[in-house]
C-alpha cells in the first residue's frame, strides 16, 4: 500500500560544504566528480526521504557544470523532487557557490537524477504520489515529464537502429 502523495517541500535538502585542497584540481577548482558525488548524496536523501525507503541512483541526467568552484568557496547544494512515477523520482540539483570574502554567489552547476525505490528484498516498490502546488513545482513536474518522454523517444529510436 502507497502512503499519500507528498510535496516537493516535505522532502527538499540543502546541503553546505567548503571547498578544501584536497577537493581541488591543479587549478584549484573542485573536482567535477567531487561535485557529481555531492548531488548524488543530496538527491539521494530526498528520494529517501519521499518514500521513507533505501533508493539506487539509476540515472543522471543533463548535469550541466557551468562555472568553476575555487578553493576556499563555500557551496549550497539543494535538491528538491520534481516527478514520481510508480517506482522511481526524479530530482532536480543546484548547486551554487559563494566567495565568502566578497560575498559573490553564482549557480556553478545543475543536474537531474533518477532515483529507484526498493523493498526489502531490492526490489522496485511503489513509491508515493508527488502533490504540486506552486508555479515554480508545476513547471519542473511538467519539464521532467518532458524528459522522461524524450528519454523514452530516444531509446525507442535507437532500438529500432539495432
Amino acid at each position: 500500500m502507497t502512503k499519500s502523495p507528498k510535496t516537493p517541500s516535505e522532502s527538499a535538502v540543502e546541503m553546505r560544504e567548503m571547498v578544501m585542497p584536497n577537493h581541488t584540481n591543479p587549478q584549484n577548482t573542485v573536482f567535477g566528480g567531487t561535485v557529481m558525488s555531492w548531488i548524488d548524496i543530496a538527491a539521494a536523501m530526498v528520494a529517501a526521504r519521499h518514500c521513507g525507503k533505501p533508493v539506487v541512483t539509476a540515472h543522471i541526467d543533463d548535469i550541466d557544470f557551468i562555472a568553476p568552484i575555487k578553493v576556499g568557496y563555500h557551496v549550497l547544494i539543494q535538491a528538491s523532487l520534481n516527478y514520481v512515477g510508480k517506482t522511481s523520482m526524479i530530482v532536480g540539483v543546484k548547486v551554487t557557490s559563494e566567495n565568502p570574502y566578497t560575498g559573490e554567489v553564482r549557480t556553478t552547476t545543475k543536474a537531474y537524477l533518477t532515483f529507484v525505490a526498493l523493498d526489502d528484498l531490492g526490489k522496485p516498490i511503489e513509491v508515493p504520489g508527488l502533490k504540486v502546488e506552486t508555479e515554480d513545482e508545476i513547471r519542473r513536474f511538467e519539464n521532467a515529464k518532458k524528459r522522461v518522454q524524450m528519454k523514452k523517444d530516444v531509446r525507442n529510436t535507437l532500438e529500432n537502429k539495432k
